[in-house]
């Protein structure tokens, strides 16, 4: 399973994307029109992470994977639909392992009932997200509100912009060149996949974590067992391969925890504003889940 200081390196794969729209995002969107909607939101995950811990970085991990394809507008929540037939991101391959989604669906309940209609799914996930790594002792991001849920969401996009945990570092390096991110932004999560532990390449419900034993810290210490190659995924070879990212791996880990907090901040505050709909784009679920 994700963890904090593993996620770490997907935070930072988002903060060179080109052409990103940051819309009319602000800090406080809802003081009038919700004013408990953030309070709300915090109190949840205060409430429920502690019952479920591992939640936490599964639900940053969701962030991530939202924001990496159409924006950060919850096309990730989407259920497919057989009336249409369309297969939505959720069930697209790099997004079976993802979970926390009946966590959004609690929180969008409660603040529904309080607001209806009023606080868009992709703002619940990213408040979320910030709440989960605070929540346990993490750095805290601002995260400005105002996003709107997108109404379009496709398996097809999720595979061909998720980089897989397979690819070697050429395969790495030209999914990122599409998005506008360079060889510091190509830090992705890597690892051994032994047969201990993923039944195989296609395994889908086995439970491992990335950074044994941190899955309550916010740390630097995946990124000091990423440096003896003890990683989950193949893409940590990768990374180890080229000198720019070693070097960048490196400063990591020399550096102090204040340093690395302070850096994550300002990736997941640039991450989250990745091209958000805003205005009269998009819509207000009243539902994660569906379109209204």
């Amino acid at each position: 399973m994700p963890t904090f200081s593993s996620l770490a390196f997907l935070v930072l794969i988002f903060v060179g994307i080109l052409g990103s729209s940051h819309g009319q995002l602000q800090l406080n969107f809802y003081s009038k029109s919700c004013l408990k909607a953030e309070k709300m939101i915090q109190d949840y995950v205060q409430k429920h992470i502690p019952k479920a811990p591992s939640l936490a970085a599964a639900l940053l991990r969701m962030h991530f994977h939202d924001c990496f394809v159409r924006g950060c507008d919850a096309s990730v929540l989407l259920n497919s639909t057989k009336s249409t037939g369309n297969q939505t991101e959720k069930v697209a391959i790099p997004n079976q392992t993802l979970r926390g989604f009946s966590f959004i669906d609690g929180v969008k309940k409660i603040v529904e009932a309080e607001c209806p209609g009023v606080v868009s799914c992709a703002d619940i996930v990213a408040l979320v997200a910030r709440n989960c790594g605070t929540h346990f002792g993490g750095p805290y991001w601002n995260v400005p509100t105002g996003r709107r849920d997108g109404r379009i969401s496709n398996s097809s996009e999720a595979l061909a912009d998720i980089p897989a945990p397979t690819s070697n570092f050429t395969r790495l390096q030209s999914s990122f060149a599409k998005k506008g991110l360079d060889l510091k932004d190509l830090v992705l999560l890597s690892a051994n996949l032994k047969s201990k532990k993923c039944k195989s390449v296609n395994d889908n419900t086995t439970i491992v974590e990335m950074d044994p034993g941190s899955f309550r810290t916010f740390d630097l210490s995946y990124y000091k067992l990423l440096l003896k190659r003890r990683g989950l995924f193949q893409s940590d070879a990768a990374l180890l391969t080229t000198s720019t990212t070693k070097s960048f791996i490196d400063q990591l880990v020399q550096g102090s925890l204040k340093e690395f907090y302070t850096e994550f901040a300002k990736a997941m505050e640039k991450m989250g504003k990745i091209e958000v709909k805003t205005g009269s784009n998009g819509e207000i679920r009243k539902q994660c889940a569906v379109v209204n």
